[in-house]
């Protein structure tokens, strides 16, 4: 059982103690725990396995709460969960969480209608039941409406890169209002998670109500939700929420801080300020009724005595403690690389030549590439057989020469077959600069033989790094079933580069993996897997992963010249 479905279970238990309305501290000790396993780089079924007592030592995890968890991966379930099942329908858990609901009127509308989901509540405002129950009202129901009809949006979470451009795009539009003085994107788009939920940015301005009807007639919104005299709530055409936030100067940098979150951070950061006898919130940071702290996020870290701290790694996972010992990575920044390691060109399913490839590589300030066509196996991306890779590494011979501010080797992007051969002859390969090797097919295949592949491909002496190591596509598509600690051990023994693949839709490795090959000595090699010039614009995303990830430039082996890479290469076994 994969850690993420363990949280995921653990978060449904919370979800339905709080349509029971428990104890809203059970509630809260069910959502740490999920928090804590989803977090983990470690198998918790092999914790199980080992040493179940061990659960206990992790952080929001007590002993009732790890007994279940053991039951959990050996049983499938536990009692308390099935329990819950028992007493209300699935469907609950997804229509409380719309506007005008909430776990108290989710639970009434199923004791009272008999409602177990969405279609069914629908059907019954639609009829005018909704608005007879007590607490309800027209209003609500039509509140519900409005919200079941775009049920399937609000479900869906959008990748960080569609994220950023409306949210980079409106800022931009907001920062152009004669009024505007300060302008920022808040909340996980700015910690740069993979995905957002919705949008939020903050604004100094002297004029809060030209700002708010700037952003109703802004061309990415669809309607405006909710309206007050500071904040606004609006709907975006792709079905992104946003909230607007009219904040004073005074108080600019309190509010970012706060809304950038996580929470989990803010909680954090909330009781050291406690424990200083102050007391913050979005508004400042307060000695009484006088304000010591807002302006800037500077300010009111140091108040609480840290160091400012980077979005990106406000995620409680021990940045707080690197920041009280002055320890904080000096994060990894774009203009750090130097190389792109993993591009496709017409020779095989990208749409750009050579000469193209490598000018707008040149463009962007590379001082080397790979390019890495597709091998065999790939055919619905025409992937290359030995013969037309050998010619087409020829031509690239031939082009790289005319260039002599740019490198390019001879890559092959090269596909680690489900009986665990690599698609290429060891001969073929031996000729190659640049070895990726990657799961493309079989990412459903039992564990044993996942591994027996990647480790079969890192014992390869011609291989130099995993290629987007799980196979995943950001909400779309699980990863494989791989044992981490065996891959990266694998890969530290061997010398092999793990990748961070940094297309939106992959991210992959994922921060919490990346972090943990770090600690295991591992160069990350950040790269596009570009399909056309455009593609090597989601370079920045790939650092970002890397950012939260706790990366640092010496980290990453692509921001070495390449004779320093090189050498890198040259210390495989």
């Amino acid at each position: 059982m994969h850690n993420l479905e363990i949280a995921n279970r653990l978060e449904e238990t919370a979800s339905l103690l709080e349509l029971q309305e428990a104890n809203a501290f059970r509630v809260r000790a069910y959502r740490n725990a999920a928090r804590t396993i989803g977090d983990l780089s470690e198998a918790v079924a092999e914790m199980v396995g080992e040493n179940p007592e061990d659960l206990k030592n992790l952080s929001g995890v007590g002993k009732d709460i790890a007994a279940k968890i053991v039951q959990l991966v050996r049983e499938g379930s536990f009692p308390l969960l099935a329990e819950l099942r028992a007493q209300f329908p699935a469907g609950l858990l997804q229509i409380m969480h719309l506007p005008g609901l909430g776990p108290k009127k989710a639970a009434l509308l199923h004791k009272e209608l008999g409602i177990q989901n969405a279609e069914e509540l629908k059907a019954a405002a639609v009829a005018g039941k909704v608005a007879e129950l007590k607490g309800f009202g027209k209003k609500t129901e039509q509140t519900i409406l409005a919200s079941l009809e775009q049920f399937d949006r609000f479900g869906q979470r959008v990748l960080i890169s569609e994220a950023r451009a409306a949210a980079e795009r409106i800022l931009h539009d907001l920062e152009l209002l004669p009024g505007v003085a300060q302008a920022a994107i808040a909340g996980s788009c700015r910690r740069r998670l993979e995905t957002c939920g919705d949008l939020d940015l903050l604004v100094t301005s002297a004029d809060a109500e030209g700002a708010m009807a700037a952003l109703a007639q802004h061309d990415l919104v669809e309607s405006v939700l909710a309206k007050g005299p500071t904040k606004q709530r609006v709907r975006l055409r792709d079905g992104l929420e946003l909230d607007l936030r009219v904040v004073p100067e005074e108080s600019f940098g309190a509010a970012l801080q706060y809304f950038t979150g996580s929470k989990e951070h803010n909680i954090v950061i909330r009781r050291r300020a406690t424990e200083r006898g102050l007391k913050l919130n979005e508004y400042g940071l307060f000695d009484g009724e006088t304000a010591v702290a807002g302006r800037t996020e500077a300010e009111i870290y140091e108040a609480v005595g840290l160091p400012w701290i980077p979005p990106e790694l406000r995620e409680n996972r021990g940045e707080i403690e690197l920041a009280e010992q002055n320890a904080l990575p000096d994060l990894l920044k774009l203009e750090d690389i130097q190389a792109d390691l993993h591009m496709h060109t017409t020779a095989s399913d990208g749409t750009a030549s050579i000469r193209e490839m490598i000018e707008a590589a040149r463009e962007r300030g590379r001082k080397y590439i790979a390019i890495t066509d597709h091998s065999k196996r790939v055919s619905m991306a025409n992937g290359l057989d030995a013969t037309r890779l050998r010619k087409h590494w020829a031509e690239i011979r031939k082009i790289r020469e005319e260039y002599s501010d740019i490198d390019v080797l001879l890559g092959v992007e090269c596909d680690i077959l489900e009986n665990a051969d690599l698609d290429l002859e060891d001969d073929v390969l031996a000729e190659a600069d640049w070895v990726l090797a990657v799961l493309h097919y079989g990412l459903k295949q039992p564990r044993e033989q996942i591994m027996l592949r990647l480790l079969n491909a890192i014992r390869n002496p011609h291989v130099c790094a995993i290629g987007h190591p799980s196979g995943r596509m950001v909400g779309r598509r699980a990863g494989a079933d791989i044992h981490y600690p065996d891959l990266f051990k694998a890969a530290a023994d061997h010398g092999v580069m793990l990748e961070i693949n940094a297309n939106p839709h992959r991210l992959d490795l994922d921060d919490l993996q990346a972090h943990a090959a770090r600690e295991h000595g591992i160069p990350i090699v950040i790269n596009t897997d570009a399909h056309s010039t455009a593609g090597m614009d989601v370079m920045e995303y790939g650092v970002d992963q890397a950012r939260r990830a706790g990366l640092t430039k010496k980290d990453v082996a692509n921001t070495r010249s390449l004779k320093q890479f090189q050498r890198l290469l040259r210390t495989r076994s």
